[in-house]
């Protein structure tokens, strides 16, 4: 039996897919959590063989969650279930360890073949996601400047960002005026929205 951990905020989407999940005789939901920040403790205490994340969540987004279980090297094996199908989070997903990559809008039957296919040892991508993520390039946007377009893209001022991270505003400005020329955008607003829908932020 492969044991399974589900993280999604919507809670109709989350039970339909337990459900879903509930009808394949070798797989086994034992718990579900609705926000990101409450996935480590809910690993912890289930010791799942798969967790399941969407990207979209309350208190940690999916992504982070992914990093962090790598880091605190969980056993368990991370498919991503997400409705965002761009190529950044597909890249980023992949270099914190995520082995399969399914889209909500996929057959019923896809994410439970992710889910034995991950942990099999292999990995399951999304055909189109995987091509759109080629075709995009890499993320030209070094941590920095991703860190400080998602906080502007947060609402931050200035002042308040360099005091975050510990920079002088001119620097914090800097950082945003390169981001905005490597995107294209004449201004934080639109490079905020073009690296996001991207997924690079």
């Amino acid at each position: 039996m492969i044991t399974v951990l589900l993280a999604d905020d919507e809670h109709l989407i989350r039970g339909a897919v337990a459900a879903l999940l509930g009808l394949e005789g070798d797989l086994a939901v034992v718990a579900e959590v609705g926000r990101g920040d409450e996935v480590a403790a809910a690993v912890a205490a289930h010791d799942p063989d798969v967790t399941v994340l969407d990207i979209d969540m309350p208190g940690m987004d999916g992504l982070t969650v992914a990093e962090r279980l790598a880091e605190d090297g969980a056993r368990c094996a991370v498919c991503v279930l997400t409705s965002f199908a761009r190529p950044g989070y597909l890249r980023r997903a992949m270099a914190a360890g995520v082995r399969g990559f399914v889209a909500k809008d996929a057959p019923a039957g896809e994410l439970a073949a992710a889910i034995r296919k991950v942990h099999g040892g292999g990995r399951y991508l999304d055909a189109e996601l995987a091509a759109s993520a080629m075709a995009a390039g890499d993320n030209p946007l070094t941590d920095r400047e991703r860190e400080i377009l998602r906080l502007i893209g947060a609402g931050t001022e200035t002042a308040r960002i360099a005091g975050l991270l510990h920079l002088a505003e001119g620097t914090v400005r800097n950082y945003l005026s390169t981001a905005m020329t490597k995107l294209g955008e004449p201004n934080r607003v639109a490079a905020v929205r073009a690296a996001r829908e991207m997924g690079w932020i």
